[in-house]
């Protein structure tokens, strides 16, 4: 990836915007084929599950490294959830949809 990109649903009022919005954050590294399909499987996810409920902050750790700190990050890529709270991290490229939608908390785990 180029730069630090944000991906984010369309604009809301401030009142809808602080309500079930989902904050998330994608740690990749560069092109890698883990990030570029990290990428892809998130955007897919949030299109078909979150409502245009999210905002997405994608980070580039080859170009910002120091941005890791902040939020552990000891691999990547990985997806962190800051909002609604609490804080939750997946690891890997997002691929096992049902994996994600239960680290999100959109599905429960059975």
């Amino acid at each position: 990836m180029a730069k630090s990109v944000k991906m984010a649903a369309p604009k809301q009022s401030t009142k809808q915007a602080d309500e079930g919005v989902y904050v998330l954050r994608l740690y990749v590294a560069g092109q890698t084929p883990k990030s570029v399909a990290a990428l892809a499987n998130l955007k897919k996810i949030c299109a078909e599950y979150l409502n245009d409920q999210y905002r997405v902050e994608i980070i580039d750790l080859l170009e910002k490294p120091h941005l890791a700190k902040g939020d552990q990050i000891l691999a990547v890529p990985t997806l962190v959830r800051n909002l609604p709270q609490p804080v939750r991290k997946i690891i890997g490229d997002l691929s096992n949809t049902e994996r994600v939608l239960i680290g999100l908390d959109l599905r429960k785990h059975d």
